[in-house]
């Protein structure tokens, strides 16, 4: 822990994360004002370049794909995966999506269906609704915010598996750095940490707010401070408990657990519900969803005025890209020996096919129920944004089982997340440590609980967006220059074993040359 006090990366983010709870816990009200007036400039101001910044991610992520440079190994050309397909993504699902998920996999397809988006000129509560609530939550959580993840791991990766640098994001934007330019790294590390806490935090926020309505729904439990309170510090005490057994054992059973877990409750749903309805929607929503890709990468809504796309798209994307630090440190982390290909599929494709199908199965039993059943789920997720989740379970047998079943997965989603970010937090502010001491763990996971607790008390779910969004928008400038890194780095790689490829043949064809020569004065002589 010394060497951290001695690092300016550590004291200079666990200071501004220190000054941001204690300014929240002593003036929630002005906390909540400021932060909301900063968070209604930047959507008003940057909207825009959020929108068009992920989409160059998706069309970067892609293009390398299916380039010459898809086939580069995250390694050494013989080294091989450490972690099996499988644990692989369960271990993506876990740190990467699965505590958002779990919160918005109803809530978001019922609310767009209750108010759909503005401009589009669809009623509520109608079976076009209904398309359209489908076909943007499968938008939102699909390839563009993986986009974001996968261009953060991969360059991570890149940078630390072939070039031999640092764990840090500073690494993979510097080649040489002068001692008087090490402020500049500075800048970047110390800007990764407070975005990738402020994002952790949203989700954690997310996820005992979600636990709370959760028990309320189901034992009338009282949803306020003290009791969220008392549900972040049990989950603060297991997060730093599991965080002792290391990212090999804790992080990587716990991630096999609750993807089975996940899919087990899945099945159920798919099962017991309207599975036809499931499948059709599912299909048809796809279907959407490719054909109004571009469409909806772009929509906003300048003549019509409105804070839809401020309220979800943009905030999805500030979210996600406020995650990326920590989700693409982790990313690199187990994905050493695979091919860039390889890691862009697996984390483009799969995570997102795995959410989809996730909301087709619960979003669209929901709403199957208010469109065909005379259920009013709509109307009790618009009242408790929390409760979407449970609402739709009671119409199911085993409710308590299935409900208790849920607050345990989410309450696990939120350990291996937290876990895995007081991990990459360690690691960050000890100068790339890939074994963080246990007291660093300490201090990020009880600052990742504290500033959550602060942002839901001053200003709830709103809070949390604002805090999420406000610290994605420096670090989105960071990730075009790890793009350009990156894409720098390979043209150079690509080059150089092009020329040791001419060399190769050249070589090998002077001595051919030479041997042949030597054979034909060979056999003159000997005819001589």
């Amino acid at each position: 822990m010394s060497s951290n006090y001695r690092n300016p990366v550590f004291w200079v983010s666990a200071l501004v994360i220190t000054l941001f709870v204690v300014w929240g816990a002593a003036a929630p009200d002005g906390f909540a004002k400021i932060a909301g007036s900063v968070f209604n400039f930047t959507t008003n101001a940057f909207g825009w370049f959020y929108l068009i910044a992920v989409m160059f991610f998706v069309l970067f992520c892609l293009y390398l794909a299916l380039s010459k440079h898809g086939k580069v190994r995250l390694g050494k050309e013989d080294e091989r995966p450490k972690y099996a397909y499988f644990t692989w993504i369960g271990m993506l699902f876990s740190a990467g999506f699965g505590v958002g998920l779990v919160f918005w996999g109803v809530a978001e397809p019922m609310t767009h269906f209750g108010t759909p988006p503005t401009g589009l000129g669809v009623e509520g509560g109608t079976e076009e609704a209904a398309r359209t609530a489908m076909r943007y939550s499968f938008f939102h959580w699909g390839i563009h915010q993986w986009s974001v993840f996968t261009v953060v791991g991969l360059v991570m990766a890149y940078f630390q598996y072939k070039k031999d640098r640092g764990a840090l994001i500073s690494s993979t934007i510097t080649v040489k750095t002068p001692k008087k330019k090490a402020s500049w790294k500075t800048i970047v590390n110390t800007l990764a940490v407070i975005a990738t806490v402020m994002g952790v935090a949203t989700s954690l926020g997310m996820g005992i707010l979600q636990i709370n309505g959760g028990l309320n729904y189901m034992y009338d439990l009282p949803q306020n401070a003290g009791v969220q309170l008392i549900i972040t510090g049990i989950l603060l005490v297991l997060y730093l408990f599991s965080s002792t057994t290391g990212l090999d054992r804790g992080i990587k059973y716990l991630s096999n657990l609750n993807l089975g877990l996940a899919l087990g409750l899945m099945l159920f749903v798919l099962i017991l519900g309207p599975t036809v309805f499931i499948f059709e929607s599912f299909t048809v929503a796809i279907g959407d969803y490719i054909q109004n890709f571009v469409e909806m990468s772009f929509y906003m809504t300048p003549y019509q005025g409105g804070s839809w796309v401020k309220d979800w798209t943009i905030f999805y994307w500030a979210w996600v890209i406020a995650w990326s630090p920590f989700i693409g440190s982790f990313v690199a982390r187990i994905s050493r020996g695979r091919t860039i290909r390889e890691l862009i599929f697996g984390v483009l494709i799969v995570p997102p096919f795995i959410a989809m199908v996730w909301i087709a199965v619960f979003g669209g039993a929901a709403l199957n129920m208010d469109l065909f059943g005379g259920t009013a789920i709509t109307a009790a997720v618009s009242n408790d944004v929390t409760s979407a989740l449970f609402v739709t379970l009671e119409q199911f047998p085993l409710t308590t089982v299935l409900s208790s079943l849920s607050i345990f997965l989410i309450a696990v989603f939120l350990v291996t997340s937290a876990d895995s970010a007081t991990f990459v937090l360690g690691m960050m502010t000890s100068k790339g440590n890939m074994n963080p001491t246990m007291a660093s763990k300490i201090v990020w996971g009880t600052l990742i609980a504290a500033i959550s607790v602060v942002l839901i008390i001053s200003s709830g779910l709103q809070g949390l967006q604002t805090a999420s969004l406000i610290s994605a928008l420096p670090f989105t400038f960071i990730m075009i220059l790890m793009c350009r890194a990156l894409f720098v780095s390979l043209r150079r790689d690509h080059k150089e074993e092009v020329k040791k490829m001419e060399k190769s043949i050249i070589e090998t064809a002077t001595a051919q040359i030479a041997a042949s020569k030597q054979e034909g004065e060979s056999e003159e002589g000997n005819r001589g």
